[in-house]
Order: structure tokens, then C-alpha cells, then sequence
């Protein structure tokens, strides 16, 4: 069992008895503008790995906004990709997470508290859904464990 298993949001809300609320978080937001060097590789990356695989595309689009995101933060958050961040076995929420983001520097280890959680999917963004739900839920008790389980844990399926 791992994060994959949970194919749809219905089976991850079912799992661990969640409800959703939908609301717009993030309101008027002012545009950032991209660095000179992230426009210049995403013109020459887009192009190539738009039609690639899931992996192309997150390290050819998601990882580099990601690294500009933490640029822009003065490098006061950590990035992973491809991480294992198993947290409770026995109910399916282990293996390997996209990406995470900790509201940390440290950049050994996943330090709490975790606050994003990103899904990367080739095709079909619902298909993600249910898998960063409950990698979110992980990210939540992987907080509490650390005594920083009040800060909200945000998550995003992306196809770049």
C-alpha cells in the first residue's frame, strides 16, 4: 500500500472521514514576475517536454518554478522531489511524494512543518486528486508528531 493507491478523492475522503470545503484561498494575489534565467529555460524546456513524460515535465517545468519559489523566499523553505516521506504504513500513507516543501532551510531531511504538497500528473489531474489528499493527511500528522500541527498544509496535482 502507498500514496498511489488512493486513485480518486471519494476513496481518500472515505479513508480518513474527510469532508471538503470549497472556497477561493488565495484572493487577489499580485502577480510575480519571473526571473530572467526561469523565462529563458522554460522557453527552451516547454517546448520538449510538453509532449515528454510525467517525470520530463517535473523536472522540466515544476522543479525549476519550485526553485525560483524558494529563490524568491531567500531560501527560507526546502525543496524535495521524488521523497520518501512514509509517515503511517499501516493505513497507506507511505512512499514517495512528487514534491514537498517544508517551512524550513534545511535541505537534508524533511524538517516540520511541511506546508505543500505537489502531485505531478502527465495527463488526467483528477487522477492526482485523491493521491495529494493523502499525502496532505500525512503532512498533517507529520506535523503533529513534531508539535507544529496547527499551520495549514496546502496541495496542488499539477501536468505543468
Amino acid at each position: 500500500m502507498s500514496y498511489s493507491q488512493f486513485e480518486t478523492l471519494e476513496q481518500t475522503f472515505d479513508a480518513f472521514d474527510i469532508t471538503s470545503i470549497e472556497a477561493v484561498f488565495f484572493p487577489d494575489l499580485t502577480p510575480i514576475v519571473p526571473s530572467d534565467l526561469l523565462t529563458l529555460f522554460l522557453k527552451r524546456s516547454v517546448p520538449i517536454v510538453s509532449a515528454a513524460s510525467e517525470k520530463a515535465r517535473s523536472e522540466g517545468i515544476i522543479y525549476p518554478i519550485l526553485l525560483e519559489v524558494r529563490e524568491l523566499l531567500q531560501e527560507s523553505i526546502s525543496l524535495f522531489s521524488g521523497k520518501d516521506f512514509s509517515i503511517d504504513a499501516t493505513v497507506g500513507l507511505n512512499g514517495i511524494v512528487d514534491f514537498l516543501i517544508c517551512r524550513s532551510p534545511s535541505i537534508l531531511v524533511p524538517t516540520a512543518p511541511a506546508i505543500v504538497l505537489l502531485e505531478a500528473k502527465k495527463g488526467d489531474i483528477a487522477s492526482g486528486y485523491g493521491q495529494c489528499v493523502a499525502e496532505m493527511v500525512a503532512a498533517v500528522r507529520f506535523n503533529a508528531r513534531k508539535n507544529k500541527g496547527e499551520l495549514p498544509v496546502y496541495g496542488s496535482v499539477t501536468n505543468g
